[in-house]
Parts: structure tokens; C-alpha cells; sequence
């Protein structure tokens, strides 16, 4: 039996796995930095926003293995291929509201990069693969909205 390859979802599923370790990073440096009114229902968001990042981040490298590829494993890796910050932050360097609306604003690199797998998934014929990709673009969606809301915006602006 030959292994199926898809060069390009391979390599899109690989930008993932460095997008999301980076942004369990850049979350659990907004959950240990934020203070002011909302902090304690914040917080714990955070928690959740990175416990699902790491859930997702597990089943994107499970199926980049799936489909033959390597992923990345190594910080080093991560950092030279996530299009992500790295930016150590101090704790009063930014408002509540801003570092919500710094989230938002990688949530938004994150579901285009999800829609951006989707499409390349489409072009190469991975249709499971596409599928766990439109549910992760759905979850995407929501945190953007949520955070929107938060912000007093509108829902999925960009």
C-alpha cells in the first residue's frame, strides 16, 4: 500500500504546529501579566483558550504524522516558522483591554491560517483533513467573536 502525500497540506498543518505552540505561549503570557477590574473572569478564560490551543495543536500534529510529514517539536522550530510575536511583556506594559484586543488580533492570524489550510486542503483532495480544519476555523470564529464582544465591537470584525 503507498502512503498518500499531500506536500502542501503537510507543510500548512507544520505552519500550525508552530502558530499554536507559539500562541499557548503569547496566552499564558497574557494570563500571568493581566491585571485590573476583569482579571478574575479573565483569567481563567485564559486557561480554557490554552488548554484548547494545546488540544488542537495534538490532533493538527497527529494528522500531519497521519499523512507521512514531521512535525516541528523544538522551540527553536517553533519561533523560526510561526508567523506569531515572540515579545516578552512586563505586567503593566499593557491595558486589560489591550492585551485582549493583541489576542484577538492573533486569533484572527490563526483562523487564516485554518482558512488557508482549508483551501490548500480543497486543492490537493484532503477532505478529512479539511473537515478538522473547518471545525478549528469554526472555533477560531468564536473566540474572535467573544473577544469582540469583550472589546465592544462587533461580531467577527476584522
Amino acid at each position: 500500500m503507498s502512503k498518500i502525500q499531500y506536500p502542501k497540506t503537510v507543510a500548512q498543518l507544520n505552519q500550525l504546529v508552530a502558530d499554536l505552540s507559539q500562541i499557548q505561549t503569547n496566552i499564558q503570557q497574557i494570563h500571568w501579566y493581566m491585571r485590573g477590574r476583569n482579571f478574575f473572569r479573565l483569567h481563567p478564560l485564559m486557561d480554557e483558550y490554552k488548554d484548547q490551543m494545546a488540544d488542537i495543536l495534538d490532533e493538527v500534529a497527529e494528522r500531519l504524522i497521519a499523512l507521512g510529514g514531521a512535525p516541528y517539536a523544538t522551540t527553536h522550530e517553533f519561533i523560526d516558522h510561526t508567523g506569531l510575536p515572540d515579545e516578552k511583556m512586563d505586567w503593566n506594559q499593557y491595558s486589560l483591554s489591550e492585551l485582549m484586543d493583541r489576542l484577538r488580533k492573533q486569533i484572527q492570524y490563526l483562523r487564516d491560517q485554518f482558512q488557508k489550510g482549508i483551501e490548500i486542503t480543497d486543492s490537493e483532495k484532503d477532505f478529512p483533513t479539511q473537515d478538522m480544519l473547518n471545525g478549528y476555523k469554526a472555533a477560531m470564529d468564536k473566540i474572535i467573536w467573544m473577544l469582540s464582544a469583550y472589546l465592544g465591537e462587533g461580531p467577527l470584525s476584522d
